[in-house]
């Protein structure tokens, strides 16, 4: 158990940004590029200006992006203040290896000739400083304090429901089937053990399915033949499940979702289907049930779903950016969830 807490202690302390990121490397260069592009218009200067200052700007900062991005597993073990410090010496370092290397040459040097190493090296320094208290703040902002909130809120309009039918379900098993009845008192402890664990965690695709899987057959008990669940997956290895890294809580809020919203109102047999596929560094998961009347709809009169699904988009935005979405479509009487996530590897 130590062991497997250390890594979020050490996230916890990343204030480098993630510049694999698209969304972060996308915020970067505009910020950058619209920087040159107001000093280009201050000094009078024309489009020509301009591109010739991207010639240094734009390698600068991809450069500077993709050396922190290699940089930012090695530095988990850095204080959060040399972080700081590597995310300006990174910049300046480039940069002043542009303005030597590239600068230098014939055709450059008439026009940025005016710019000396010593200034390059300062301004991206403080640009890199800047950026980096930008992002910073950026994940503070969305710290996750207002989602466990909501999650919180969540959790205990669902516990007591699902803990009392649960726990009546075992009641009605602990003379016919006392096995069964242990096992689902079993399964029953760790998803409590799971909700009751910090929302920010993150665990591997593999304890999350089994958590699922858990949950599921609490609910198989309780509904019988009217849950049926099938699994797909595509291109999805035993290797992938145990190195995928995910948001804890991440699929299991939407099962529960399924069940209570698609399963419990009908009196016919319901399917939910579960699709995990992965397409080169992404993952996909569907999860797709039959809507027996319009409770699925994301409307303020059902609180409940909104608040799910609010809370996991939330908080795959503040894991991921805009390299992960959730959303939801209906399709010939089927409510359709789709999980879109980078593939990101654990140790």
């Amino acid at each position: 158990m130590p062991q497997s807490s250390a890594p979020s202690t050490l996230q916890s302390e990343m204030v480098i940004p993630d510049c694999c990121n698209i969304g972060v490397m996308s915020r970067a260069l505009l910020a950058v590029n619209g920087a040159v592009l107001v000093v280009i218009v201050v000094h009078g200067a024309g489009l020509p200006a301009f591109l010739n200052a991207a010639v240094l700007a734009e390698p600068a900062c991809l450069g500077s992006l993709l050396v922190l991005c290699g940089l930012r597993r090695i530095a988990r073990t850095v204080m959060p203040w040399g972080q700081r410090v590597l995310c300006a010496l990174v910049p300046a370092a480039i940069t002043a290896g542009l303005i030597r290397f590239v600068l230098s040459g014939p055709v450059l040097q008439s026009d940025l000739s005016m710019l000396t190493m010593t200034e390059g090296m300062w301004v991206a320094a403080g640009f890199g400083m800047l950026l980096q208290h930008y992002f910073e703040l950026r994940t503070r902002a969305f710290s996750p304090a207002l989602s466990e909130a909501r999650l919180q809120a969540l959790q205990a309009r669902i516990r007591p429901h699902f803990l009392f039918n649960s726990l009546n379900a075992v009641i009605s098993l602990i003379r016919s089937e006392p096995h069964k009845a242990e096992t689902t008192l079993e399964d029953l402890a760790d998803l409590f053990r799971v909700l009751m664990r910090d929302a920010r965690d993150v665990t591997s695709l593999e304890a999350e399915i089994r958590l699922c899987r858990q949950y599921l057959s609490i609910e198989k008990v309780r509904l019988g033949e009217r849950l049926q669940v099938q699994w797909k997956a595509v291109n999805i290895s035993d290797k992938l499940l145990r190195k995928a890294q995910v948001p804890s809580l991440l699929l299991q809020p939407i099962l529960e979702n399924a069940v209570h919203y698609g399963v419990e109102p009908a009196r016919e047999p319901v399917l939910i289907e579960i699709a995990l596929t992965r397409r080169s560094d992404r993952i996909e998961i569907v999860v797709i049930n039959a809507m027996p009347d319009l409770a699925w709809s994301e409307t303020p009169g059902k609180v409940g779903n909104h608040m799910a699904l609010q809370n996991i988009r939330e908080r795959l935005a503040l894991l991921y950016d805009v390299e992960a979405k959730l959303t939801t479509t209906v399709k010939n009487g089927r409510f359709e969830v789709h999980l879109h996530f980078p593939y990101v590897r654990g140790n």
